[in-house]
């Protein structure tokens, strides 16, 4: 939900998990890329084209240096939901170019994003088996029942990082180690984890991970797939075709000014990765601490330590939609949502054994670079005061 732009109060925006407003250093770095050079990267005959290439490499440096890579190793996207689909249809594509009637079985979890589940989904109508692996009670995938569940023509594992509802962070090591051992591609949607805390895809065993820029201050609409290069070297098909741009692997006439915002985005959080998350991680926990405080029998979702520094899911002792009209003021988000008089509920909450009532009780808040403690503590004065006296 979302506060009045338009209004002199815009409210109290907790919705940093779904998206972050562009930082102005970010901002600053886009505006001559929409102005005076505005040229394609792919024009080499003239400066207008050099100087948008030049910022495509240097965009492509920025970002491969947060995640441990290799700038040779990070292709421009338009974001995650691109980057997922690209891994999943590029390794059918390319195992099926090679030999058609290979077998290939892929093992993800039930609480992925849906941008993994529904091209799962899709690849099973080609033929593809799939495993949709059940999590714990805090969401997250355990390396022995990924075991249990290998085929010897299992190709890919595919496991969130962070996950975007419930914050749990996954044994992304182990089941990256597992999945090298069995000589099985790793993938691993990384949308919540980059920017917010460490990330070496090279030390951590990560083949292939997703991101979206939008998430860590830079615009929406761009992203990036990071693909390893050697030990082993992966290889799949390009998703998009055209004219060869990014080395081959993603056609399309580069995104400069997202890209250019995608970078600097990327050398901001490197640069406070030492700071910020903890910040962050001060703010959330000082969020349900109060909350704990101020309505009784509110519940944590996710686990207690292993979880983003930026997310809350929490589930209240009263329906959402009951007391949403009372929270205008707040950028939350809720776990369930009525679509034309139907009620759907978070897969994700339904992965963790939460029931449909308990789903419509359950909001997620999460902080951000801008967020202030007095911004907290207002939040949960308008929660305490939203819910009614009865269940307080």
């Amino acid at each position: 939900m979302e506060s009045n732009p338009t209004s002199k109060d815009p409210g109290i925006y907790l919705d940093y998990n779904a998206t972050t407003p562009v930082d102005p250093e970010v901002f600053a770095r886009i505006e001559p890329y929409l102005k005076q050079f505005f040229g394609n990267a792919a024009s080499a005959a003239h400066h207008w084209g050099w100087a948008a290439d030049n910022a495509a490499t240097k965009a492509r440096a920025q970002v491969a240096s947060l995640i441990g890579a290799k700038p040779t190793e990070i292709t421009f996207t338009s974001g995650a939901t691109e980057s997922n689909n690209w891994v999943i249809f590029g390794l059918i594509s390319k195992i099926r170019e090679e030999n058609p009637y290979e077998p290939i079985h892929m093992i993800t979890s039930c609480v992925e994003h849906a941008s993994v589940i529904k091209a799962m989904e899709a690849a099973q109508k080609m033929n593809v088996e799939v495993d949709y692996l059940p999590v714990n009670l805090f969401g997250q995938v355990g390396v022995e029942t990924v075991r249990k569940f290998i085929k010897p023509h299992t190709k890919l594992m595919s496991f969130i990082w962070v996950n975007n509802e419930i914050g749990s962070i996954n044994p992304i090591v182990e089941l990256a180690k597992l999945a090298k051992e069995r000589k099985i591609y790793f993938h691993t949607d990384g949308t919540q984890a980059v920017g917010k805390i460490p990330v070496n895809v090279t030390e951590m065993g990560v083949d292939m991970m997703s991101f979206s820029g939008h998430k860590f201050y830079a615009p929406k609409g761009v992203g990036a797939l990071y693909i390893r290069s050697k030990d082993p070297k992966v290889q799949i098909n390009p998703f998009i075709y055209g004219g060869g741009q990014e080395r081959g692997l993603r056609s399309g006439t580069v995104n400069i000014p997202g890209v250019v915002g995608l970078g600097t985005a990327a050398e901001i959080c490197q640069r406070n990765m030492n700071l910020e998350p903890a910040r962050m991680k001060s703010l959330r926990d000082l969020l349900w601490q109060k909350l704990q405080a101020a309505i009784p029998g509110v519940r944590m979702n996710g686990h207690a330590t292993e979880r983003s520094p930026i997310n809350l899911s929490v589930t209240l002792p009263v329906t959402t939609d009951s007391i949403l009209p009372q929270l205008q003021k707040l950028g939350i988000s809720t776990g369930s949502a009525c679509h034309t008089g139907t009620m759907t509920i978070s897969h994700v909450l339904n992965g963790i054994g939460l029931n449909s009532e308990e789903a419509q009780c359950t909001l997620r808040l999460s902080v951000g670079r801008w967020t202030t403690e007095d911004e907290v503590l207002r939040a949960v004065e308008i929660l305490q005061n939203a819910i009614p006296r009865k269940n307080v």
